[in-house]
């Protein structure tokens, strides 16, 4: 049995929840605390789950047995609350991105280093099975080698400007959207260094509506395999669009070519007193268990899944050293820090920056 405590109980803090109460099931995981900042979602999501709740994560750390935290904060926040979890000899789960300063991710790198601990980054598009398929073509060479390629990810201004209300000022597409289609690329293609950073970003609409940050980010990517990538990323596409999410990826090599449209699988429709929609089931569906009771699936469930998994095979006798390789690491989470931090570097600048080790 191990016992998992979630820091953040917001929007995603609750799927982190949710997926983990459902893993209960199974009888070798327990969802065993939440600590989250804010009062009214300390008891809702006491309530909700019927788990021990505190304010502190650090009263969390000392009261509770646990085996793994994953962290579910702001970005801008990840860096202290891992931390003060690995320094625990606490494996742990960070959200993207691993932190905002590359610096941060060297730190937390090292600490779980010298504790011996597990560090994973939730980067759930290497879940997709449609990606899994992408990669698994080029690790084959059916691609032959890749030259170049462009990757897009773009919200609704909803996202940004009320979801995310409270801290999108201290974040940016970047940082919210690119970093998913940095390292879902970079995974893709095996795991290349990336060398040079050309961006240019817009602030526009979100700065007009009294919110100080990117409307959107493009940038060209340069990896040491020689691939030039762009990416674009925004967060003010309109509420009436028909999906929350706009993304994809497309790569073209010297023996093939591969393109996934990750967000329409061949779903739209227009229901009741409701728009045109598309739905990305591919990320989460409803199923109905044995018992007639819903429960979500897909592979934003099972890259926070993929945590549990990892703690008990751990548990079990594995080691780091196994699974080295087999889940998305703080140390491949720097690599997608680096990009995000050459980017704004490079707007602020007006010149392409270049990677170092």
């Amino acid at each position: 049995m191990i016992r998992i405590g979630v820091v953040g109980g917001g929007t995603y803090g609750e799927s982190h929840l949710t997926v983990f109460k459902d893993l209960e099931e199974s009888g070798e995981v327990r969802l065993a605390a939440l600590a989250e900042v804010k009062d009214d979602l300390r008891e809702k999501r006491r309530a909700q789950f019927s788990i021990p709740v505190y304010a502190d994560h650090r009263e969390m750390l000392d009261k509770e047995q646990l085996d793994g935290i994953t962290v579910a904060t702001p970005d801008h926040l990840h860096h202290n609350v891992a931390m003060d979890i690995l320094d625990r000899g606490v494996h742990c789960m960070v959200e993207k991105p691993l932190d905002v300063t590359v610096q941060g991710c060297k730190r937390l790198i090292a600490k779980a280093d010298e504790k011996g601990v597990l560090l994973e980054v939730d980067f759930h598009k290497r879940f997709d099975p449609y990606h899994i398929e992408m990669r698994e073509c080029l690790l084959e060479g059916k691609f032959g080698e890749i030259e170049y390629g462009y990757a897009w990810m773009e919200d609704q201004l909803w996202v940004a400007a009320d979801m995310l209300k409270s801290w999108s000022k201290d974040s940016s597409p970047a940082w919210f959207l690119g970093v998913h289609m940095y390292d879902l690329v970079r995974w893709i293609m095996n795991n290349p260094a990336p060398v040079k950073v050309f961006a240019t970003g817009c602030k526009k609409k979100l700065l007009s509506m009294g919110i100080d940050t990117y409307d959107s980010i493009q940038a060209q990517v340069q990896f040491s395999n020689g691939a030039s990538i762009a990416f674009h990323n925004c967060w003010i596409l309109p509420d009436q669009y028909e999906a929350v999410v706009h993304q994809g990826v497309k790569l073209v090599g010297t023996e093939g070519i591969l393109e996934c449209d990750s967000q329409y699988r061949g779903a739209r429709g227009c229901l009741k007193n409701d728009r045109t929609k598309t739905w990305n089931l591919g990320i989460k569906y409803r199923a109905r268990d044995k018992h007639n009771r819903f429960r979500f699936r897909g592979y934003f469930q099972s890259s926070i899944a993929d945590f549990a998994e990892n703690l008990l095979f751990l548990q079990r006798g594995g080691t780091l050293a196994e699974l080295e390789g087999l889940y998305p690491s703080g140390k491949e989470a720097l690599a997608i820090t680096q990009i995000a931090c050459a980017a704004h570097e490079s707007i602020q600048t007006g010149n392409p920056v270049e990677i170092g080790a």
